[in-house]
């Protein structure tokens, strides 16, 4: 039976639209954030060094003179890209290694298994602070970073569905066919996999976003003078007794980004009732 996320006998779920919407505005900043920018978002002009907003900078300017806005809407890409380029690194590194653990089983399953409860016992910011200065800062390396830890939940996820599917009727059949296990894959576990992982990868890029931004405000991501969303914060650090609108715009855009995926994430998942259709089958 075929799933929709819009059924029609019902009206559209609230959590996805407003996450769509939250989401929708966002990727208009990505695509012409740069076209609608006021003014040059790495121009320092230090004669106008922490102006309060005005027609001419509507939102302010740094401790550089740089147009607060104009640096939002050019952080929007960067942050925004960054952060879906992790998530599918993560989903590049996980998904395989989830199928191979799940159907194949045995020693694999066991050494690959252990290899992810060990790196999950640490917690995720520790061991990304220590690649990442390991590693050196920079876009290549803070996705490095962050992709060292995040796929263990996408492989422990993937492992999960296919054992349970494996075991039932059709995949049998197919197997008792004479179907390869990568035939078995690819026609019939696959599929199965999407649901979950399109959830849990809505939720996922919040979270990226919120490490990415820990990164940059520990020095250890972007640097600058590129305008991401973390690394504003950690340029406003200095000054937010005396100008805390310089670290509230940047903190603001991140939340209402991990808003709307979680809002997504939410939409989604009741939307397909994964659970609930999986009890009733």
């Amino acid at each position: 039976m075929r799933k929709e996320f819009f059924p029609r006998s019902r009206s559209i779920n609230p959590m996805i639209a407003a996450g769509m919407t939250l989401i929708g505005l966002f990727l208009l900043l990505v695509c012409f954030g740069s076209w609608l920018a006021p003014n040059d978002p790495l121009l320092i002009q230090m004669s106008d060094r922490l102006q309060p907003p005005s027609l001419q900078y509507p939102l302010g300017t740094d401790h550089l003179g740089r147009c607060l806005l104009s640096r939002l809407m050019a952080g929007t890409p960067i942050t925004l890209g960054l952060s879906a380029a992790v998530i599918v690194a993560v989903a590049a590194i996980g998904v395989p290694v989830g199928l191979a653990s799940g159907y194949w089983g045995g020693r694999l399953d066991t050494v690959l298994m252990r290899v992810t409860d060990g790196i999950g016992a640490l917690p995720e910011m520790l061991i990304a602070v220590a690649v990442a200065g390991f590693v050196g800062p920079g876009l290549a390396n803070v996705l490095l970073a962050i992709a060292c830890v995040k796929w263990i939940g996408y492989a422990r996820l993937v492992r999960s569905v296919v054992q349970a599917e494996r075991s039932k009727e059709y995949v049998q059949s197919s197997i008792v066919a004479g179907s390869s296990g990568w035939t078995v894959i690819r026609r019939h576990l696959l599929r199965q996999i999407a649901s979950p992982l399109a959830i849990m990868a809505a939720a996922d890029v919040g979270r990226t976003i919120l490490l990415i931004s820990a990164l940059s405000y520990l020095g250890l991501g972007v640097q600058p003078p590129s305008p991401e969303w973390g690394a504003m914060l950690n340029d406003g650090r200095s000054f937010f007794q005396a100008k805390p609108l310089l670290m509230l715009y940047p903190g603001l855009s991140i939340l209402l980004v991990v808003l709307a995926c979680n809002l997504l994430s939410d939409g989604v998942r009741d939307a397909l009732d994964v659970r609930g259709k999986r009890m009733r089958e």
